[in-house]
């Protein structure tokens, strides 16, 4: 793990405004679609930043793990690093393909992510054209869903390319970085015109 920061902080700096700050933590936002159907939203959000807290502080025993496990270069060369580290274990020649429950994790909450993301999307779409029922929404975008996850990318390269690098640029930075800022600055201008109406009232 020694030496730290090796070659100074920008390395570090300039894998969080690239990759690390949209991807995963900036997801949250999907979060805000479903904030107002809850019955106790204030308690949602003190969740919410928990639960950010909490996954960042995984990712980073997570990460620590890996590099005291396979070091440094195999971590940064490992597709799946975690999963590198697990089909290692073993123990007294017994405890070990430790890497099935990992797939089987990885399903899991693949399925939970994909269910929100996909529930976020059903409210949204149906908040922009007004429409009255949003399971109506369900099928037409479940296939769009499933046409564009098989011609998007043929390949898991191809995949990793478009994620990280089309993806990041067109869909990550944009709508999850300048959007949120932008709305963040309109609702507080309108909050403050409208809070100064109230105290000339």
């Amino acid at each position: 793990l020694q030496p730290i920061l090796e070659e100074g902080l920008s390395p570090v700096l300039k894998v969080v405004f690239t990759q690390t700050l949209y991807f995963p933590f900036t997801e949250v936002i999907v979060f805000t679609m479903i904030l107002p159907y809850l019955d106790n939203p204030k308690k949602a959000k003190v969740t919410m930043l928990c639960a950010t807290g909490l996954s960042g502080i995984n990712l980073i025993i997570t990460m620590l793990i890996n590099v005291s496990v396979l070091g440094v270069d195999l971590t940064a060369r490992s597709q799946y690093p975690l999963l590198s580290t697990i089909e290692s274990i073993q123990v007294a020649n017994f405890l070990e393909r430790l890497d099935v429950f990992f797939m089987l994790a990885l399903i899991i909450t693949i399925f939970f992510k994909i269910c929100v993301l996909f529930y976020a999307a059903v409210i949204g779409t149906a908040h922009l054209f007004k429409v009255k029922s949003p399971s109506q929404l369900s099928y037409p975008l479940g296939l769009i869903v499933l046409f564009l996850s098989i011609t998007i990318a043929s390949n898991l390269q191809e995949h990793n390319y478009e994620g990280l690098k089309v993806a990041m640029r067109v869909i990550h930075i944009p709508l999850l970085g300048i959007v949120p800022l932008f709305l963040l600055l309109v609702a507080f201008i309108k909050n403050r015109k409208k809070h100064g109406k109230n105290t000339l009232n």
